[in-house]
Parts: C-alpha cells; sequence; structure tokens
C-alpha cells in the first residue's frame, strides 16, 4: 500500500486517536489538526505532524494550512472528526473542496432509524431519529454532503460508528458512578429489562476498518457504518463490569427508559433516542472494502481493560452527585 498523506481534523478523541494510532502504523503520513491541545490519556504517537488552528475559525486553519500562499498543504485525505452541525460541514465545503481526494464525515448510527423497523440495521436503513437532536444533525449534515456528492462531485465518504469505546469510557448511563455504587453494595438502575441487544465496538477494532477505507476510490461517494459483531445484552455489559471491578453478584434495578427520562430529562434524547432499542448491524459491505475488519476485542475483556485504566487512575475516578441523587430518585418511585 502506497502510503497517504491525512489530514485528522481532531486526533485525540476516543475514536480519532485510535484512527490516527492506525494510520501511523500502516504507513500513511499523518497530520492532525486541533487547538494545540492533546489528551493525557491519548497521546499522539511520534511521527504525527501537529497543527494548531481551531475548526471553528476558518481563518486560522487557511493560515495553518497555508492556504494563501504560494505552498499550500496537500492532503490526499481529509478526516474531520468534529463537524456537528451543516454549519459546520458549509465552512469545510468551503476549505476544501477542490483541493483533497477524499473527505470523510464521522457521521453516527443513531441516524438510523429509531427504533429501527427491523434488524440488522444496513446502510439502506433510512435515516430518520425522531428523538434526538445530536442524531437530526448529523443526518442533515449527511444531506448536505449528498447534496455536494451529486452536484459536484465532491468526494465524500460518510461513517456511521456506533457505541466506540476506549479505556477512559464507560458505556453505563452513570459512568463511574455506576461502578462506585455497585461496590458500596448499592443497587444500580439498568434501562429497559436489561435484555436488549447493544453493539459496543472497541475504538483499536474500529480504526481497521475506518484506515482500511482511507484513499480507497470504492469508498469515495459511499456511506459505511463500522460497529463490529460484538452485540451483547445490557444485563452482560454491567455483570462484566462488575466482575472487573470486583464485585460479585450486583444488585441490577431494572426501570423503564421513559421513566427514568422522566426522572432526569437530560438522559432523555441519548436514552431514549439510542440505547433504550436493539442495534445490531449488518458489516458486510464495510467487510468487503476491508476484510481484515473484525471484532477481536469483546466487551468482557474491554471491561477488564477499562477498570485497570480508571483503577490507576484516581482523577477518573469520578463520582457524579446529580446522576446518583437521579438515581436514588428513580429506585423511590413505586415499581410492580
Amino acid at each position: 500500500m502506497t502510503g497517504k498523506r491525512i489530514l485528522f481534523i481532531g486526533g485525540s478523541g476516543v475514536i480519532s486517536s485510535a484512527c490516527v494510532a492506525r494510520a501511523v502504523a500502516v504507513g500513511h503520513e499523518v497530520t492532525v489538526l486541533n487547538r494545540g491541545t492533546s489528551s493525557r490519556y491519548r497521546p499522539l504517537p511520534d511521527g504525527v505532524r501537529v497543527l494548531a488552528a481551531d475548526i471553528r475559525d476558518p481563518e486560522s486553519v487557511r493560515a495553518a494550512l497555508g492556504f494563501d500562499t504560494a505552498s499550500p498543504l496537500e492532503f490526499d485525505v481529509v478526516c474531520e472528526f468534529l463537524a456537528f452541525t451543516p454549519e459546520h460541514i458549509r465552512t469545510d465545503l468551503e476549505l476544501f473542496e477542490g483541493r483533497v481526494g477524499q473527505y470523510v464525515f464521522i457521521s453516527s448510527a443513531s441516524a438510523y432509524q429509531t427504533p429501527p423497523s427491523r434488524l440488522p440495521v444496513t446502510e439502506s436503513t433510512p435515516l430518520v431519529n425522531p428523538e434526538w437532536q445530536y442524531s437530526r444533525d448529523k443526518i442533515a449534515c449527511e444531506d448536505l454532503l449528498v447534496e455536494a456528492v451529486r452536484r459536484r462531485g465532491f468526494p465524500a465518504t460518510i461513517v456511521r460508528p456506533s457505541h466506540t469505546y476506549d479505556r477512559t469510557l464507560l458505556p453505563t448511563l452513570g459512568g463511574y458512578t455506576d461502578i462506585a455504587r455497585m461496590r458500596a453494595g448499592k443497587p444500580v438502575v439498568v434501562h429497559g429489562d436489561g435484555t436488549s441487544l447493544w453493539t459496543i465496538t472497541h475504538h483499536r477494532d474500529f480504526a481497521v476498518a475506518f484506515v482500511g477505507l482511507l484513499g480507497s476510490p470504492l469508498a469515495v461517494g459511499d456511506a459505511f457504518h463500522i460497529t463490529g459483531d460484538h452485540a451483547p445484552t445490557w444485563n452482560q455489559i454491567y455483570g462484566w463490569l462488575a466482575e472487573a471491578a470486583g464485585v460479585r453478584d450486583p444488585e441490577l434495578v431494572h426501570v423503564a427508559s421513559e421513566t427514568i427520562a422522566a426522572v432526569n430529562p437530560e438522559w432523555g434524547p441519548g436514552l431514549l433516542g439510542d440505547k433504550a432499542h436493539s442495534m445490531v448491524f449488518d458489516n458486510a459491505k464495510v467487510k468487503a472494502l476491508v476484510p481484515e475488519f473484525a471484532t477481536t476485542i469483546t466487551f468482557d475483556r474491554g471491561a477488564r481493560e477499562i477498570m485497570s485504566f480508571l483503577d490507576a487512575t484516581p482523577d477518573l475516578q469520578r463520582v457524579d452527585p446529580g446522576a446518583d441523587a437521579a438515581f436514588e430518585r428513580i429506585l423511590a418511585l413505586p415499581r410492580r
């Protein structure tokens, strides 16, 4: 494989950090553009060029990339991890149209029909989410890119991750608060009956498929979800975390998602618009282009990786008093 010149907008996030590392490992020339700050928990690998600019300030981006000079920086691929609204996409089109061979937009699998009318979800599943504005904004971003592809041949690739995690990120409703409650012998609230299926993907697995699409002419003008094939139940997810945290027989209390959202409305959009429903994906489309993509890290192993890291990182052991109080209010409600 011939190495590509790749610009990552972002680069220190849960997903992007693994993609940067994978791109470097397979021989690409990688540049990261961000505000000049990187996560202490996700350091950039050696060999990455870092440009300091704020993607929300287009003039600072133009200056960092030398677009108004006689020798502008050139890239084969731009990977956009920090676009969340149509306005962000309009800015990127102004910056990069006519300058790159491929523009990769990170959308979201939460953009798919919610709840899905049938499983598994494929790339042809309708994009409609009445519950979550975040998802509707991602759909609007996709609409702009699809229009640019159709009208002007803009070389966009759309990637839709589902729940992707690394060692820093707990997937449960309360995050570390749930771990603290388990270890204190307190009941832990689980949405629904705990038996819905939830696809959960380690960021290193995701990166294999993502980087495999970069520079591929067969990926240009198309959309792919990258989710892995591992879809445990929520009861399994909480159980594996409890085991990794050294807790035997945690008390899991199942509560309707609608009730949880009514007690704590800030959880509502992400719960009712995403996690409350079984989500299983058909990954045949991306595997056809990246056959080496597979689930190699299931969440029983991922849970141990998370807890090992959190137990060694005291400043991430944060109990949220608001979440803890919300759980107590939920548990105080009459239950059938």
